[in-house]
Parts: structure tokens; C-alpha cells; sequence
């Protein structure tokens, strides 16, 4: 990524993301499928003659201002446009001129497609892009940066699924352990997002599950000190299982199961022609263990998954931290209206086909 320091006109564009394969995966340091989509956050900044960044959100009726002239040393109440700051501060990205931005967007607030992550990224973007840095900027570097505002300077539950994913685009095979990917050449082409209206409970359901999961994998590694969740498969669950307390074992089985789904998943997609059907049916399996073990989904997510199912749909699932939200399913080009359709008469907010498309990018 290219970016020029000091430009008097500045827009910014960041995608929503669908998790594909791995909820409540990374924070667990495990691998994730996700792919960006076309539904997107807008930031539109001008030069300014006053020392402020003056920020405008039409879309939820709401601004606020930065004054340039205080020092950014410290972190507060989840603000993430000023934890930004102090984080671009470490790496040389000093704000020494007022703009007048606006921020506006096409990705729902609290559906499970990222929207709050999209804001951060294209907001460190932009002040990369006004204000530079004294490192190399790339994608990487701005997922990293949006990862460490909205996550490691608050040590919330979640992982680097969200801002990597937003940040480089496409779809992608994230290690959340260090951040390294994998693209997906083959898109998927029909890809139907359904928004149930439910707002998604992000960080009280990933506290909990994060927890329960981490003292599972801490109730085996107790028993057998080189045990790692990264190298389990379904047969250290039979093995190990006897070690971990009876109201954990589900929450033990959940992690095991949906790595081995998400690693079959890509395996599939890396072919050169992989089988629709069976992304589709691996998909629909990780739902089943969202819903049935981990239990994160409410009864129209429920009726949703049912309606694009029984409409044809190759697969359906459950997107974001549970709770709420939005499901995914993908199908056939020419079936996109009976599963839209599907969605809809379910109960749906709305529903409608997305593509996937590259991350953030500067206009």
C-alpha cells in the first residue's frame, strides 16, 4: 500500500468481513477462514485550518473532536479513535494538522460483519495516510496496529480474525498466532448474508466461551504438559476428555471439532476445483457445533439457517461472536432468489448476496 503523507483530500474505504470457518477460534490462537465483503465503511477527510479532527457519523448521529494540541499517552472507556492515536504515536505517526472527516458506512452496526473493526482500520489508514510513519506501511502493518487499538491495549477476548481479514482483503487463511496467512485464489460466488435485527453479544459471549475453553485446554495440560490444542485432533478429545471437568467437556469438544472442520475446509479449498457441495456441508457441520455445543445462536438465527436450507442452500452458518446477529449461506448463482427468499420469509431483518473484494484501500 502506497500511501502519501500530508494530502489535503483523503478517502479511505474498509470492507465488512464473513467469518467463513473458525468462530470463537482465534482467540484461541487457532486458524480461521474469513473473506472480506462488499459492504464497506467510507471515511472522507479535508484539510482543515484549525489544530482539530473534527469526526462526523451521520449514520448513527453522533461527532465528536480531537484537539491535536494534547498529548495521546494514555487509554480510557473504549475510545477507539483515540487509543489509535496513542498507538500511532509508537511508530512515528504524529497528527500535526486539523481535518474534517466524515465517517459513514453500508456494513449493519452489531450484525456480526466486523462493522466496529472497519471503522479502526480505516481510521488508522487515514492518519497513515495524512500524518505517515516511521515504518514501512503495508496491510499487515495496518492490521496489526487496528488489532493492538481495538484489542491488546484493552486485553478484550478477541483475536486477529476481524482487523487482518478487513485490512487485506479477499479471502484468507489466517494463523492467529502470528498473523501470517494464506490467500484463497477461488472466490466463492454466491455468498447470501441474512441479518437477523438480534443485536450480537461480542464481548460478554466471547469472555465466557474464551474463558471456559482456555481452562479446558489448562484441566489437560495439568495431566499432560505437552498437550496443545493447535496439534489435537478428535482422537485426544476421547483421550484426554477424562481430565477435563464435566461442564467444560463440551466446550473442549467445540474447539477440537470446528479446528478439524476449518483445516478439512481448507484443505477443499486449495484444490484447483473444489466441490461446492462439500465447503457447503463443512460450513453447515461448524453450525451445528456453534448451535448445538456452544449454543451461540438465538431462535430466529435458528429459523434463518432453516429457511436457506430448505431453499437450497449447499450450506449456512452463523456469522460473528453469537448471540445475534447474521448468517452466511452459500449456494448456486442460479439459486439465489429461492434462498434470499428463504431468509426472508424466516423472519429476516434482510438479506441479500455479497462479493468478496480486496481490503482497505485509499481512493
Amino acid at each position: 500500500m502506497s500511501l502519501k503523507k500530508g494530502t489535503d483530500s483523503i478517502t479511505v474505504l474498509a470492507p465488512g468481513r464473513i467469518c467463513l470457518f473458525g468462530d470463537h477460534q482465534d482467540y484461541l490462537g487457532l486458524p480461521i477462514i474469513a473473506c472480506a465483503i462488499d459492504r464497506e465503511i467510507k471515511l472522507k477527510a479535508i484539510l482543515n485550518k484549525g489544530h482539530v479532527l473534527h469526526i462526523r457519523m451521520p449514520d448513527i448521529n453522533e461527532e465528536r473532536i480531537i484537539d491535536l494540541q494534547k498529548s495521546f499517552i494514555s487509554i480510557s472507556n473504549r475510545d477507539y479513535f483515540y487509543t489509535a492515536l496513542v498507538v500511532l504515536k509508537r511508530v512515528g505517526c504524529i497528527p500535526n494538522k486539523g481535518y474534517d472527516i466524515e465517517i459513514s458506512g453500508t456494513i449493519p452496526v452489531n450484525a456480526g460483519l466486523s462493522s466496529s473493526s472497519a471503522v479502526v482500520v480505516v481510521w488508522i489508514a487515514f492518519l497513515l495516510e495524512a500524518f505517515g510513519s516511521d515504518q514501512n506501511i503495508s496491510p499487515e502493518f495496518i492490521a496489526d496496529l487496528a488489532f493492538k487499538a481495538e484489542v491488546v491495549e484493552y486485553n478484550s477476548p478477541g483475536g486477529l480474525m476481524d482487523q487482518y481479514t478487513i485490512s487485506i482483503g479477499n479471502s484468507i487463511f489466517l494463523n492467529t498466532r502470528d498473523g501470517s496467512y494464506k490467500m484463497i485464489d477461488r472466490k466463492l460466488e454466491s455468498l447470501i448474508v441474512g441479518e437477523s435485527g438480534v443485536p450480537k453479544q461480542t464481548l460478554g459471549v466471547l469472555k465466557n466461551l474464551k474463558s471456559f475453553a482456555l481452562e479446558s485446554i489448562s484441566s489437560v495440560q495439568a495431566h499432560v504438559s505437552d498437550f496443545k490444542i493447535k496439534n489435537a485432533t478428535m482422537e485426544d478429545y476421547d483421550l484426554y476428555k477424562a481430565y477435563v471437568p464435566e461442564h467444560l467437556k463440551p466446550i473442549f469438544y467445540a474447539a477440537i471439532k470446528n479446528y478439524m472442520i476449518t483445516k478439512e475446509a481448507f484443505l477443499e479449498l486449495s484444490k484447483d476445483s473444489f466441490n461446492i457441495s462439500k465447503i457447503g456441508s463443512l460450513m453447515t457441520n461448524h453450525h451445528t457445533v456453534l448451535k448445538g455445543v456452544l449454543k451461540i445462536t438465538v431462535p430466529i438465527i435458528d429459523d434463518m439457517i432453516d429457511g436457506a436450507l430448505s431453499n437450497g442452500a449447499v450450506g449456512a452458518k452463523i456469522v460473528g461472536s453469537g448471540g445475534g446477529g447474521s448468517i452466511v449461506a452459500l449456494t448456486s448463482a442460479e439459486n439465489e432468489a429461492n434462498v434470499i427468499k428463504g431468509i426472508l420469509n424466516a423472519g429476516a431483518k434482510s438479506a441479500y448476496k455479497v462479493d468478496i473484494v480486496n481490503g482497505v484501500r485509499i481512493e
